[in-house]
């Protein structure tokens, strides 16, 4: 486990049956301006405006980009 996960920022698409809660309830499979950490494999997500982490299985994962290596 990584005491100090390495958040960076970016995009997120899961494949076809899988979704994370955005800030209304919703279910989404897509999103954008995102941070997130890997931890061995799974990738840890923050929603915009979402309080808490939700946590991805890597095989859930479509399409993961990253646009800047560090969250200040």
């Amino acid at each position: 486990m990584n005491v100090n996960p390495n958040w960076r920022t970016g995009s997120i698409e899961l494949i076809a049956g899988y979704t994370l809660t955005d800030a209304d309830g919703g279910r989404i499979d897509r999103a954008d301006d995102i941070h997130f950490a890997i931890e061995g494999g799974f990738i840890n997500v923050q929603l915009p405006d979402v309080p808490h982490i939700q946590i991805v299985s890597a095989p859930a994962l479509r399409l993961l980009t990253c646009t800047a290596t560090t969250v200040g």
